[in-house]
């Protein structure tokens, strides 16, 4: 054991005996609380606890709606001081880390110093850090080296700020943990705390009256301190958590309003009711924009925005109508799809990682390219990469790009990688899952730091993307078998929509219909099906779902007799799933065709492939026969043609 950690325990054991420290207040107070309430023990060392994959999913869905907003604001402070050694923790209430951005080629001693997903950095377990005494004192505070109750952490020097729900509850901490802190790292945790409280209070009220407040004119509109959501009653009903205090000292004053059980107006705290908060709107001069405080009598700048117009229909809200038309062209009817599709349109212009799952075939592009073209990125590039295809020795200077000369074969001209193409769009990686976990830990530094540095350039480039992953195989599965990397998943599914397979969907009917239309717009022909034809359509399962189902339908238009897809027009598989060989025993797909081909192709030898001959031994068209062989694969001697 090192001097300084012996130094370092004998000072723990010596407050555990009662005796006084000179450390602050508030660290004092929370060692005195690890050993009497905690029960800790000073001379043990504790490795970080990394909970499982499972319960960190639970504390993650959990705060599912917060995590998509805080994500922005991590990622933006994040950007402010990359480089600078710094690791970037946000953690729930009860101390589990649900978010982290650091470098990912540090991640095993990150992992062992439990600056990681999944990590309990909770006052009781963890000891003095930042993160649990945060929790327990709801302050802002920087934790520095021995600071700390446990041994293990003396190298570190943290510091977190609180983040709080609408409600003044304790949502989560905000955590930098560097190599080195100062003063500037406590200010700095704090701003973006109050930050995604704001963000996270104007998403969850969007539908109410929002005021916002400041001690000054100039930053009244930009960066308020206190933020209030007011219904249509004029109840506060949320707020940031400057507000929370400022209305604490009003209430202080008031306490027939504190113990009220319909809470309290906004004529109970300012000079003015919700019939005057339009005169705040911020077409007025801010200087105009003046509000008091009703008992102190303190004056503060607002600004209000009003709640949106509350059309009549809200049936019509809530149905395919209201969707924006790509998304609602995807489907028509099917509750699974209503599902999937109503959720991703909640999520269009937000930054969070989005993954696609489903069966191949399902149209999980379909829907990628109908999220971009509605979301703000729309003018921006659509960039398609599928991972499987990519050969694994090219695939990062395919996805990265390169500079000229970079490596052997490179272009003369260098590359400028997908990825980079994508820049301020959208990037779909099509097969994640397929994708080489040599090449995950690069994607994983791009996600994290949001820059890309090209093969053979040593500055990175600054990249704004939206990044939208599909998959039909299991990651939770890769990751256990260590194919696909924890940290790359958890990054990917901010949000994961789950496409059902067609022989689930109720619409099929539907689908058949709309694509029949898109192939007759494409051929400049009208086609038709038949009922025995759309029967066998209805009645198959696509393994293949709807890819299947359009290779199907052009596999008819190309084999139909006037624009009408008859049974026979259709793959066998379909048209005849359960044939018969000669002696009367079922036999299945390809061993039907087979049947079939073979007696045709002897029909046609017998007759030296007079094919008008065979059509009239069959009695059917002369056309029907030419179908047949085409589709069958047959081929006519070349002595013959």
């Amino acid at each position: 054991m090192t001097t300084e950690r012996a130094a370092h325990i004998d000072e723990l054991v010596r407050v555990a005996d009662g005796q006084s420290s000179a450390r602050d207040a508030i660290i004092h107070q929370s060692w005195v609380r690890c050993v009497s309430e905690h029960k800790l023990d000073p001379l043990v060392l504790r490795d970080a606890h990394i909970v499982t994959s499972g319960r960190l999913r639970e504390h993650r869905d959990a705060m599912d709606e917060f995590l998509h907003t805080a994500r922005f604001g991590v990622e933006m402070l994040y950007r402010q001081i990359a480089g600078l050694g710094y690791v970037l923790l946000l953690t729930d209430a009860r101390g589990i880390t649900v978010d982290f951005i650091g470098d990912p080629t540090f991640n095993n001693t990150l992992r062992r110093a439990g600056l990681y997903l999944g990590a309990d950095w909770n006052e009781p377990h963890a000891g003095t850090c930042a993160v649990g005494t945060c929790i327990a004192t709801e302050e802002a505070l920087t934790v520095h080296q021995s600071d700390h109750f446990d041994a293990t952490h003396i190298p570190l020097t943290c510091t977190a700020a609180p983040v709080f729900d609408p409600s003044g509850k304790l949502a989560a901490v905000f955590s930098p943990e560097p190599k080195a802190s100062q003063f500037l790292a406590l200010q700095l945790v704090k701003s973006f705390a109050h930050k995604i409280e704001n963000a996270n209070l104007l998403n969850r009220f969007r539908q109410e009256w929002i005021i916002k407040l400041s001690g000054s004119a100039e930053f009244a509109d930009v960066d308020p301190d206190y933020v209030m959501a007011v219904d249509s009653s004029g109840h506060i009903i949320g707020f940031n958590n400057r507000a929370r205090q400022l209305l604490a000292r009003e209430l202080a004053k008031r306490p027939d309003l504190r113990l009220r059980a319909d809470g309290f107006g906004v004529s109970d705290i300012f000079e003015c009711t919700i019939d005057d908060l339009p005169r705040f709107a911020h077409s007025r001069p801010t200087g105009q924009r003046t509000l008091r405080l009703a008992n102190s009598g303190t004056t503060l700048f607002a600004q209000t925005l009003p709640p949106p117009n509350k059309l009549a229909a809200p049936a019509s809200s809530r149905s395919e109508s209201a969707l924006p038309a790509p998304l609602r062209n995807l489907f028509r009817g099917d509750p699974a799809m209503h599902h999937v599709v109503t959720r991703a349109a909640k999520l269009i212009n937000t930054q969070m990682g989005l993954l696609i799952t489903g069966e191949t075939g399902t149209g999980k592009e379909h829907l990628t390219k109908a999220l971009h073209s509605v979301s703000a990125r729309a003018g921006r590039p659509f960039v398609a990469v599928n991972c499987a295809a990519l050969p694994e020795s090219l695939i990062e200077s395919e996805l990265f790009g390169h500079e000229a000369g970079a490596f052997t074969g490179a272009a003369a001209k260098g590359k400028k990688g997908l990825v980079l193409e994508a820049d301020g769009g959208t990037l779909f990686l099509d097969e994640i899952g397929d994708m080489p976990i040599s090449s995950q830990t690069r994607l994983l530094r791009v996600l994290a730091e949001r820059e890309v540095t090209p093969v053979g350039r040593t500055r990175p480039v600054p990249l704004n993307v939206r990044v939208i992953a599909a998959t039909h195989r299991d990651l939770v599965a890769l990751v256990k078998a260590g194919q696909f990397r924890e940290d790359l998943y958890f990054r990917l599914n901010g949000a994961v929509l789950a496409l059902p397979p067609l022989r689930q969907r109720t619409d099929i009917e539907w689908l058949i219909d709309q694509s029949l239309h898109r192939l007759s717009t494409e051929h400049k022909a009208n086609y038709a099906l038949t009922a025995s034809a759309r029967s066998a359509l209805l009645k198959y399962q696509w393994p293949g779902n709807i890819r299947e189902l359009i290779n199907a339908l052009d596999h008819g238009c190309a084999l139909s007799n006037d624009g009408t897809i008859d049974l026979a027009d259709l793959p066998d598989r379909i048209a005849h799933p359960l044939g018969e060989d000669i002696s009367g025993k079922p036999v299945r797909g390809r061993a039907a065709t087979s049947r079939q081909a073979d007696a045709l192709l002897a029909a046609l030898r017998n007759n030296r492939w007079n094919v008008s001959q065979v059509a009239r031994e069959r009695g059917v068209d002369r056309s029907t026969i030419h179908r047949q062989i085409l589709r069958f694969g047959i081929t006519m001697p070349k002595d013959l043609t």
